[in-house]
């Protein structure tokens, strides 16, 4: 799943991508998209991006003389499992290409796309940040630190600490393999209460003795959870690539692969939180590991997925009967399209939950009819916010 740095990869390729583009006619959507129309047409138009967390702000701007005469328009992107945007010429759109942004003539026609081959992206129009996203990770540090440190007293952070960094009212833009490679530089146990790690954060205060020069290199040798948070995501900006470098294929995400020391690398073990989601971590998963769960460890990376097609674990797959059985059963049947959009805060909104299994009890009649059962609720949110992410 794209987290905060690749959301902040993307704006940087749109603005280096589109910097002297200039595009023209209507905006594009495919048939099968969801998501809103966009209601933009002008002669002459540029584009331009920014992130904040694990949204993307797209705005058109049209020209002077443009016509008809039209208002900037901004849309907001939440990239889902798998949403990113690509620059192709117009005969070679993407398969998955839902929005598209075409360049005026003359001249070959590009365009720019949004693609999202598993289609949980959504987009918003009017170009406001989504409502109870706290400040982001990379680009307000001050009063991303200041917002966790101030709440310490939420019930999000009675919470396993490694379901707390998923949580996008404190930690917008952290995900999966962030909060992995975070808890594992600092050797905390995933399962640790997030309060008892924090809470010693509010006391930590550099000696005043210290010159800048002294205090900057005791944070740069000594960085807390809240200081890895910043920087470990844009150590994976700096290294660029992710499907917007030169190279092409596998090898824009070498230097990322490379770059991973703790999820899903050999040796690793591995538990699925409260939500289903999987960290990973190495030693002691901690007080509030999950009772009865055995974590499983790494062993080769012969046969195993490369990085990049592993960003999100996968549902685990299902034991459940087959689609003609469930429906002798008269069992609804939880597809993508039938799971309700809104999502507490306190998990990662882009992942889709994961239902709970359940077992069969008892044998089936002799009469070879089949007694109802109820179908089992999703797997509950957290406590609602209010608020709600796709």
């Amino acid at each position: 799943m794209p987290e905060g740095p690749e959301l902040h990869l993307a704006s940087q390729f749109v603005n280096d991508a589109c910097r002297t583009l200039v595009f023209g006619g209507c905006v594009e959507k495919s048939s099968v998209s969801r998501n809103p129309e966009v209601p933009f047409e002008s002669s002459a138009y540029r584009i331009s991006a920014s992130a904040r967390g694990k949204e993307l702000r797209l705005t058109l701007s049209p020209l002077p003389g443009a016509q008809p005469p039209q208002e900037p328009l901004a849309l907001v992107f939440r990239f889902g499992m798998s949403g990113s945007f690509q620059l192709v010429p117009r005969e070679e759109l993407p398969r998955h290409a839902h929005l598209r942004f075409y360049t005026a003539p003359p001249g070959r026609q590009l365009a720019l796309c949004f693609v999202d081959i598993r289609r949980f992206g959504h987009w918003d129009l009017g170009g406001k940040w989504q409502p109870g996203r706290g400040p982001c990770v990379l680009q307000e540090y001050e009063q991303f630190r200041e917002n966790v440190l101030r709440n310490l007293s939420d019930k999000a952070f009675d919470r396993p600490i490694c379901e707390a960094l998923l949580d996008q009212r404190f930690f917008n833009g952290i995900g999966n393999y962030l909060r992995a490679e975070i808890l594992y530089r600092l050797k905390i146990p995933p399962f640790e209460k997030a309060r008892s790690v924090l809470e010693a954060l509010q006391q930590r205060r550099p000696s005043p003795e210290l010159t800048l020069s002294q205090k900057i290199k005791a944070k740069l040798q000594n960085p807390d959870l809240l200081e890895l948070c910043h920087s470990v995501p844009k150590e994976v900006v700096q290294l660029g690539g992710k499907g917007y470098g030169s190279e092409s294929g596998e090898e824009d995400f070498a230097a990322f692969r490379a770059w991973l020391r703790c999820y899903g690398m050999p040796g690793m073990s591995s538990l699925q939180d409260r939500h289903g989601r999987t960290i990973w971590f190495q030693g002691d998963p901690g007080p509030l590991a999950p009772k009865g769960r055995k974590s499983r460890k790494k062993k080769s990376k012969a046969t195993q997925p490369s990085p990049e097609d592993r960003v999100e674990d996968p549902p685990p797959p299902s034991k459940a009967p087959s689609r003609a059985r469930r429906a002798k059963r008269d069992l609804p049947e939880r597809t993508a399209t039938q799971r309700p959009e809104a999502t507490s805060f306190q998990q990662d909104p882009e992942a889709p939950k994961i239902p709970k299994k359940g077992r069969r009890k008892g044998r089936q009649a002799a009469s070879g009819q089949h007694r109802p059962r109820k179908a089992k609720a999703d797997t509950p949110s957290l406590e609602p916010e209010g608020t709600s992410a796709s």
